[in-house]
């Protein structure tokens, strides 16, 4: 359902006014499918969730995209808070996906943001249990394949890295750990995807870090079909960022130089 027009929007100041140029911005890299904050953008509402920001679609019940910054000080020992909520700065007339939506379906509420990467404080780590953060993710992508590239991503944040991610999803139709194809959840209201992606982009710590990223930068990027039947290893699902953007029709690194940006999009990383 679309948004009343007339409806005021949250947040909308703090988002548009958001820098996505100053160091550790969660939009530094960009704004994928140049999404806004503006109840007209049902499919592609921005929002500004503090510790990530994210590209919401109403008509999926699930985020286009997530976007984040992880440095040395978001990772502390604050426990995982499993405070799964609806996020009440959705508009009204949109459906507001909860907990209980993924209940029995075979599909795990998959983090974009993990929960990992946000253990600096309390408020981190809980904002990233709101729903508009979530997936219906095949377990076994979830758990092992996902969790694998999420662990590696922050151990090069421990070994004196920063990493810039955006992570997303696309298409319809996953295979959970209820076998078939499955398409959409809680009585339509959330569709599962069928593939899941994540870019990491890996800089040595610190400042000035737009003008830090140039050809040889490390670039990671993969594509991964939402099924339960998924290898563990991340690695084998290694791809291009030109790929993604074909496979989704984002445009990405568009705060980069087109020259550094063109040639960071044709990687496909190849280290361990």
């Amino acid at each position: 359902m679309q948004p009343d027009q007339t409806e005021s929007t949250p947040n909308v100041l703090a988002v548009n006014s958001l820098s996505t140029s100053a160091d550790d911005s969660n939009l530094l890299l960009g704004n994928p499918s140049d999404a806004k904050a503006s109840s007209v953008e049902g499919n592609n509402y921005l929002m500004d969730k503090t510790y990530f920001a994210l590209s919401y679609n109403s008509g999926k019940g699930t985020p286009n995209w997530v976007s984040w910054h992880i440095q040395s000080s978001d990772l502390g020992t604050t426990d995982r808070s499993d405070d799964f909520r609806s996020d009440a700065d959705l508009l009204s007339g949109w459906y507001n996906v909860k907990p209980g939506s993924y209940t029995n379906t075979g599909f795990d509420k998959g983090h974009n943001c993990p929960s990992g990467d946000r253990t600096s404080s309390k408020s981190a780590n809980s904002s990233t249990f709101l729903m508009s953060n979530m997936i219906p993710q095949a377990p076994y992508n979830n758990q092992q394949t996902w969790k694998g590239l999420e662990d590696y991503s922050r151990a090069l944040v421990k070994d004196g890295k920063e990493v810039y991610v955006i992570c997303g999803s696309y298409g319809k139709g996953g295979t959970g750990k209820n076998g078939g194809t499955t398409n959409t959840i809680d009585g339509g209201n959330v569709t599962v995807p069928a593939n899941v992606w994540k870019i990491v982009v890996v800089l040595a710590d610190g400042k000035k870090d737009l003008t830090r990223i140039d050809k040889d930068t490390r670039v990671i990027a993969i594509n991964t079909p939402n099924q339960n039947s998924i290898d563990k290893d991340w690695k084998k699902y290694r791809t291009s960022v030109a790929d993604i953007e074909k496979a989704t029709g984002y445009k990405f690194f568009t705060s980069v130089s087109s020259t550094i940006a063109a040639v960071l999009k044709k990687k496909v990383d190849n280290l361990n």
